[in-house]
């Protein structure tokens, strides 16, 4: 049996901060300056702000008032991690169609951040839920 090595550590964060509803304006910022910085170009940069913005909102509105986010560069993508304290869910809750407007279905912000990002997961976090999502980098 031949030994694959110790596993590679997770890449060290680029941006780990926590965040409220008055943090907003100031996470898009710097997710925008750490995108930048990274080489992530536009359109895809912008995208990549709304679907952040998008799934923080969630956070504050049905998960405690707030989360944190981690921004990562992982294996060729820009990876940003949410974290909250809500009671947390699965990606069952994004609608497979988009939601209309006034459609009492919930889930827009998150169909949003699905649609426009590489990809998008739910994961139960050891409180609340971690969305991960992620653009691929240019090489």
């Amino acid at each position: 049996m031949t030994s694959l090595g110790p596993a590679e550590p997770p890449a060290a964060p680029l941006l780990d901060c926590p965040f409220t509803q008055d943090d907003l304006p100031r996470l898009r910022m710097l997710v925008d300056q750490y995108a930048d910085r990274e080489g992530l170009p536009e359109p895809q940069r912008g995208d990549f702000i709304v679907a952040v913005d998008a799934v923080a909102t969630n956070a504050i509105a049905h998960a405690g008032g707030g989360g944190t986010l981690t921004l990562r560069r992982v294996d060729g993508h820009l990876e940003c991690h949410i974290r909250d304290s809500g009671p947390g869910f699965s990606a069952d809750v994004i609608p497979p169609l988009a939601p209309g407007i006034g459609d009492p279905c919930e889930g827009r912000g998150l169909w949003l951040a699905r649609h426009v990002t590489e990809y998008l997961k739910v994961s139960a976090g050891s409180i609340g839920a971690v969305v991960t999502l992620a653009m691929r980098l240019p090489h």
